[in-house]
């Protein structure tokens, strides 16, 4: 190959066409005083908890010579427990999957209802994990409008969902990254609108609702087969080392993800530390509520700032506009605390931490005005 430019290592990989040239998911893990870009709940669990967690795990260490319940049906009912109570919603454990991660709950889906030959839609900008994991199960992705102020425009995106035909749609409330939660108003014309064009699955990602001001869309399900609401115990469960998610849908929707899933896909010990959180919600809840109030606080002050941000119904908040946001997200990472640029143009995302944590960051971006405005 003298005088030619040696040949990436990708190209001498048979990698399908749909994967070249893309990035995987991930976030800078930069060791700095201050970590606020990921979303992770600052508040480690309570030492009750951790001990609950070590007698459960002890328990099942005990069988692990043995494969883990590959249906996990305790740790469904136990879901299904708590979203009755929290929803309102009556839900057993025929109406809940697990998985590992949300992220593994929407791969699962999309490995039942897309795949080659089928799409799916999302509005963007929105999680990019959807077009990333529909790609990886050979699912065409198919960008979807959202509005100036990162809703959801219903006719434009009724529109969309006409001309394209999805067999999956992507609804993500509170949004991600803008912290917008959708109205169910909204959810109901898309799924009417996606039943009228194929029919489709409308899959509700709800990472981060305990965050959020209004109430779940989980009543929704009632009566609607193709709607899928999905969850996780990484944010308000203050888990994400855990990685644990789950979905509640109609039974028929449960039944088809089994026929995709690996076998016995969940471990022992990921159902037993699960089952132990679930033990203490009423605890992991509270530091809800003060992650809440924080939420608010970093708003308040950031458009005292004079900064703006939309309007956020999850654990973070959407901040700009910047000529350059890559250049003030270095500024600020400079002064010791990470924040997240999703490429989202103009903007910048900071995750709510602990009080401490929030001071620090909001005393980088008085300072960071201060530089600029001297």
């Amino acid at each position: 190959m003298t005088g030619n430019t040696p040949a990436s290592p990708w190209d001498e990989l048979p990698v399908r066409d749909e994967l070249r040239g893309k990035s995987p998911y991930g976030a800078p893990q930069l060791d700095v005083p201050v970590r606020l870009n990921t979303n992770e709940n600052p508040y480690p669990l309570p030492e009750p908890l951790v001990e609950r967690i070590a007698e459960r795990v002890r328990e099942a260490a005990r069988g692990l010579n043995r494969y883990p319940d590959r249906d996990a049906v305790e740790l469904r009912t136990r879901l299904a427990e708590y979203l009755t109570r929290t929803s309102g919603h009556l839900l057993g454990p025929e109406n809940v999957w697990a998985a590992n991660g949300s992220n593994e709950v929407i791969q699962q889906l999309l490995q039942t209802f897309g795949g080659p030959g089928r799409t799916a839609m999302g509005f963007e900008p929105s999680y990019s994990m959807h077009g990333l994991i529909a790609r990886g199960t050979g699912t065409g992705w198919i960008p979807g409008p959202r509005g100036e102020d990162f809703t959801i425009d219903v006719a434009a995106a009724e529109r969309a969902i006409a001309a394209h035909r999805p067999d999956v749609v992507f609804i993500t409330s509170p949004n991600n990254p803008t912290g917008t939660a959708v109205p169910p108003g909204t959810v109901l014309a898309l799924y009417e609108a996606a039943q009228a064009a194929k029919p489709s699955m409308v899959v509700v990602d709800e990472a981060y609702i305990e965050f959020s001001h209004g109430e779940s869309l989980l009543p929704l399900l009632e009566g609607r087969p193709r709607l899928v609401v999905s969850r996780t115990m990484s944010k308000a469960f203050g888990a994400a080392g855990l990685r644990l998610g789950y979905l509640a849908a109609h039974p028929a929707v449960v039944d088809a993800v089994q026929l995709v899933r690996l076998p016995y896909h969940l471990s022992a010990v990921t159902q037993a530390t699960a089952l132990a959180a679930l033990e203490h919600t009423d605890t992991l809840l509270g530091y809800v509520e003060a992650l809440k109030s924080e939420r608010d606080r970093l708003v308040a002050e950031l458009r005292a700032l004079g900064y703006e941000v939309t309007e956020s119904d999850a654990n973070f908040v959407q901040f700009g506009r910047f000529a350059d946001a890559h250049e003030v997200w270095r500024q600020i990472l400079d002064r010791g605390v990470l924040v997240r640029d999703n490429g989202v143009p103009g903007w910048l995302r900071v995750t709510a931490g602990t009080p401490q944590e929030n001071d620090a960051f909001l005393d980088a971006v008085r300072d960071l005005k201060k530089e600029q405005s001297a």
